[in-house]
């Protein structure tokens, strides 16, 4: 029973994982892409390993901080939630979540 017990929170975790990182691409797709797939304002392009190493390096904390709060770089800027406040918390992070998985 135990071991059955195990599995199945084992299987609840994959699957938060799995609508999260859905929810982090969808989110992308629709409210990231416009900056962080052309690279404009200066935001580091989704796969860019070379931009994404020093912001990945400095945790996702502070990835999550700019990303929700906003942040004005030396290269670039990046509005609050990326211009869009209708969007929760949770939603910027998984986005951001998912831009870092893509660009490792």
């Amino acid at each position: 029973m135990k071991k059955l017990m195990v599995a199945a929170s084992a299987l609840m975790v994959l699957a938060a994982a799995n609508v999260q990182a859905d929810e982090g691409q969808k989110t992308y797709q629709a409210a990231c892409f416009a900056c962080h797939g052309t690279g404009a304002a200066g935001a580091p392009k989704l796969g860019d390993k070379a931009a994404w190493k020093s912001r990945i390096a400095q945790g996702m904390g502070k990835l999550n901080d700019h990303a929700i709060k906003g942040f004005k770089g030396k290269t670039g800027f990046m509005p609050a939630k990326g211009g869009r406040a209708d969007l929760s918390d949770d939603v910027v992070k998984a986005a951001v979540q998912y831009m870092v998985d893509q660009s490792k």
